[in-house]
């Protein structure tokens, strides 16, 4: 019975030391485990702050980019208007935001008027599908904020840095002329013979 007794003091012996053991290896494991979870979140909220950061740089480049390519159309314009419709700007209106009675506001990139019409441009960084349906919509409302133009016939302008092959056959089925860097800052960019839509 003594042997019994001794097995017994020792066994608890032996599990009171592996309890011990499991408790301190698991408070080492908890620790470990709370030191990634703080570092992982730590990583987290430097991440979110890097990826604000950065979209805040594409925004500010992108931006950038839009007022680059209005900075190559607009002294372009003048030059291509008379070449191609033959006759001198008069007036030159580079972002034109108008605001009408009704409260609705809309902003044209730049309104080019000679004594025969007038020319609306859109400038895009990058010219998409997209971009020249919205022009449409432009097309159609610019007489209510430009009533001083109603008598003139309307050409829309469509300008980027360079265009897609199929972008430019969309914008020519829609009456556009579209314009792109070239070998004298902005070219057009149609085909020979193409006559935009007077609108």
């Amino acid at each position: 019975m003594a042997t019994v007794v001794q097995r017994v003091d020792r066994l608890e012996d032996v599990l009171e030391a592996f309890v011990t053991n499991v408790g301190i290896e698991f408070n080492k494991l908890y620790n470990s485990q709370m030191r990634t979870e703080a570092k992982r979140r730590a990583f987290r909220a430097e991440l979110r702050e890097h990826n604000r950061e950065m979209n805040r740089k594409w925004g500010d480049m992108a931006s950038k980019l839009g007022t680059m390519v209005e900075d190559l159309v607009i002294p372009s314009l003048p030059r291509i208007v008379e070449q191609r419709f033959g006759g001198p700007v008069l007036d030159l209106m580079p972002g034109r935001q108008r605001r009408l009675a009704d409260g609705r506001v809309k902003e044209f990139d730049c309104v080019a008027v000679t004594a025969d019409l007038a020319v609306l441009t859109s400038t895009k960084a990058s010219l998409h599908s997209a971009d020249i349906d919205r022009f449409v919509e432009d097309i159609a409302v610019f007489r209510e904020f430009f009533p001083k133009y109603a008598d003139r016939p309307l050409i829309g302008v469509l300008a980027s840095l360079a265009v897609e092959d199929g972008v430019l056959s969309y914008a020519e089925r829609q009456g556009f002329l579209v314009l792109a860097i070239g070998d004298q800052l902005m070219e057009v960019k149609n085909r020979p013979g193409f006559e935009p839509k007077r609108w």
